[in-house]
């Protein structure tokens, strides 16, 4: 038996808006879609939070025994800067601002995303397609939603009919809204004026003269809509039903309604069986923004070089940090929780490695295989990564009383611990054991601490030329030194 045959997960639906009972379309196997990134800009966290969810789903459901296909698209075209349909390409005016081709926007910061998530261990999608890859099939998409009259050409663009879909279907079914209400709470903007109405949405856009992306179509020389783009690539790998639909809390609307519609319009039924998705996340109580300077990047993480953190921080402690939070709740990304992140990693990690020393005794004074249960408890109710890592401490507690020998455990027992905490931390957290792969880190670190001490003494002597060279050798040997308010820090290359 299967172990998904002995685990009934919950999955909060968002349609719902309640945890159901997990079943698929086809029993063993998994369809899962996730929103990619649309590539004009380096990968900010509040997306890797959103992407490292889904990876940890992906790798608890192929640890259950699921077959599981996982797409995550790229966006390399027609994300307009409005989701209104109006402002430009937002690769192309990247490319028209660095005077480069778009495809070379696209090449830089997809090979960027790609390293961001290997730092953090992400496991690779099954498929990872890219929009301009599919546009016959988006082109064969608009030409069945025209036919059945939910779509409208007009001077060569082509717009899906809101209204008209109302009419059978409810428009808003996802974000829990009405279309008298957002016809009440909608202002008609300049460029709109092709459109029936404001909340129609656009399926291929016709391309001005210096639209630089464009394709031909019966319709003009254009570009695909934004939302189009995942519902042809879902349907094509996935099928016109599947199992999980994920993404970020922001794209529930317009974006993943607007899937709802086009695939209901063009197939007649709803395309996913579970809707998830992951909340945002925050920086000192604030929205993450470049504008008022409240941002960090992920690779100014891993070398300390940004004013909101003191220190450098392993991709493994800032996961542990992310996975601490329920992917459905709000997080408040902090230095302090960070700091505490990282001890509390240390120690999860120091009990891991510690479980080689047990000694076997002939029976076991704590129930290993309830623990064990508990593990998959919390991971069955809907991910609950939070519960899980409170249960992984836990077995931390229980290895230290062993080791103490206020408890006992079989060997039998003994095995089925270390296979647990391996599991759950490892392989299905996605967590690395940097403790394990780098036995000098505590002696690099003690021999830098006495260096920067010696320096803080020159410095306190004004023998700045002595200061000045213990800093350019350890910079010469890749280690920067950090001086900030809370002291001297240091970071490797």
């Amino acid at each position: 038996m299967a172990l998904y045959q002995e685990q009934n997960i919950k999955v909060y639906n968002s349609i719902s808006g309640e945890k159901e009972n997990f079943k698929t379309l086809v029993d063993g196997y998994v369809g899962m879609y996730v929103c990619g990134p649309t590539v004009y800009s380096n990968v900010h966290l509040g997306n890797v939070r959103t992407f490292m969810s889904f990876d940890m789903v992906f790798r608890y459901l192929k640890h259950l025994g699921y077959k599981v296909r996982f797409v995550r698209n790229i966006t390399d075209a027609g994300h307009l800067e409005n989701d209104a349909d109006v402002g430009e390409d937002r690769i192309a005016k990247k490319a028209r601002l660095e005077q480069i081709e778009p495809m070379e926007v696209v090449q830089r910061y997809t090979v960027d995303f790609h390293n961001i998530l290997n730092k953090f261990n992400f496991l690779p999608p099954s498929i990872e397609p890219t929009a301009t890859g599919h546009i016959i099939e988006q082109i064969e998409i608009i030409k069945t939603i025209i036919d059945k009259g939910l779509a409208y050409e007009v001077n060569g663009s082509v717009y899906f009919d809101v209204l008209k879909y109302n009419e059978t279907k409810p428009y808003g079914i996802l974000s829990k809204r009405n279309v008298e209400d957002l016809i009440h709470n909608t202002r008609v903007l300049d460029g709109q004026s092709d459109k029936k109405n404001p909340q129609d949405f656009a399926l291929w856009k016709k391309a001005e003269p210096q639209h630089i992306m464009r394709w031909p179509s019966p319709w003009s020389d254009g570009f695909p809509g934004w939302h189009l783009e995942c519902t042809a690539m879902s349907t094509k790998y996935l099928g016109e039903q599947f199992d999980i639909h994920g993404g970020g809390m922001d794209l529930k609307f317009p974006h993943h309604e607007c899937e709802i519609a086009q695939a209901e319009a063009c197939n007649g039924h709803n395309p996913v069986s579970y809707w998830m998705h992951a909340n945002m996340l925050i920086m000192n109580g604030k929205k993450m923004a470049k504008s008022t300077g409240n941002y960090i990047l992920p690779n100014e993480i891993f070398s300390g070089d940004n004013q909101h953190i003191t220190k450098a921080y392993s991709p493994s402690v800032a996961r542990f940090f992310m996975l601490q939070a329920h992917y459905r709740s709000i997080l408040d990304f902090t230095n302090n929780g960070l700091l505490a992140s990282e001890k509390g990693f240390n120690r999860l990690l120091d009990g891991i490695n510690s479980i080689t020393d047990l000694k076997a005794g002939n029976k076991s004074t704590i129930d290993i295989a309830a623990w064990r249960q508990k593990c998959y408890d919390a991971m069955n109710d809907d991910f609950n990564s939070p519960i899980l890592i409170a249960n992984l401490f836990e077995g931390v507690k229980y290895i230290n009383q062993i080791k103490e020998g206020s408890a006992t455990i079989s060997a039998s027992d003994l095995e089925l611990l270390q296979n647990t905490m391996t599991v759950f931390t490892f392989d299905i957290l996605g967590l690395t054991n940097i403790t394990k792969a780098d036995n000098s880190s505590d002696k690099l670190e003690g021999a830098v601490d006495l260096l920067i001490n010696l320096r803080q003494e020159a410095r306190a002597n004004k023998d700045f030329a002595l200061s000045d060279k213990i800093r350019d050798e350890l910079a010469a040997s890749g280690i920067q030194l950090k001086d900030g308010k809370e002291g001297t820090t240091f970071t490797t290359n």
